[in-house]
């Protein structure tokens, strides 16, 4: 992770996890799917993609690890992980009942899990925060190899090229953030066995746009691991 996103969730884990809660309720401008309006879409999507005592992991679950809770709360076995130790005691706080789900883990390096163990990975505005090389030879290698064939992964980051600094006007602070081209991230989850969904105007599916409120413009995709 980049040292001064580490800085930032370490001081701001707690109004992260506020945030976080309250997004859920926060519409998507500019969305290139008309069954995408925020993320409450991307979690119903899922749920249609996996059963639901599906083993799943948060691989970048934040501070308050939201989406672990939603997902546990709903029946899945899913876990989460993050960089940042204040992210994952926030979430142990807020929820007592999946402190044993949630733990410290950076997606930079190997994870130290076994391969092929989930049925669905969640990564969603994380890898924004990462080099592009360990992207291309860690991050998306590692996320691959730790899901089933046939599992899903829902990958959500920044659009653009090179980085970019913006105000965030949710913390009073300008943040700064690694861009992605979509068509480069596709093209290294193929080289991994994994296959974006193939567009459907009834369904989430294929490559996917919207822009957030700061305003800065996503990527969102769910892949099938084929092989």
């Amino acid at each position: 992770m980049h040292q001064a996103s580490d800085e930032f969730y370490r001081s701001n884990s707690q109004r992260y996890a506020e945030v976080s809660n309250d997004s859920l309720q926060i519409p998507y401008d500019n969305v290139s799917h008309p069954k995408l309006t925020g993320d409450m879409d991307l979690i119903a999507r899922m749920k249609e993609l996996v059963p639901q005592n599906a083993k799943g992991l948060d691989a970048g679950c934040g501070a308050g690890a939201r989406d672990v809770f939603l997902y546990w709360s709903a029946g899945y076995d899913i876990s989460g992980v993050d960089a940042v130790p204040e992210n994952i005691r926030v979430a142990q706080e807020a929820h007592p009942e999946i402190s044993d789900r949630v733990s410290v883990a950076d997606l930079s390096v190997s994870l130290e899990l076994p391969s092929s163990r989930f049925d669905f990975v969640l990564c969603n505005a994380v890898i924004q925060h990462i080099f592009p090389a360990l992207i291309r030879d860690v991050t998306l290698p590692e996320l691959a190899r730790v899901l089933k064939v046939g599992g899903v992964l829902q990958l959500m980051f920044k659009v653009g090229d090179g980085m970019a600094t913006v105000f965030d006007s949710a913390y009073n602070t300008h943040r700064t953030f690694q861009l992605y081209d979509a068509d480069t991230i596709t093209s290294i989850l193929s080289s991994l066995g994994l296959e974006v969904l193939p567009t459907d105007e009834n369904k989430l599916s294929g490559v996917m746009y919207f822009t957030d409120p700061k305003p800065m413009d996503h990527c969102v995709l769910f892949a099938r691991k084929l092989k």
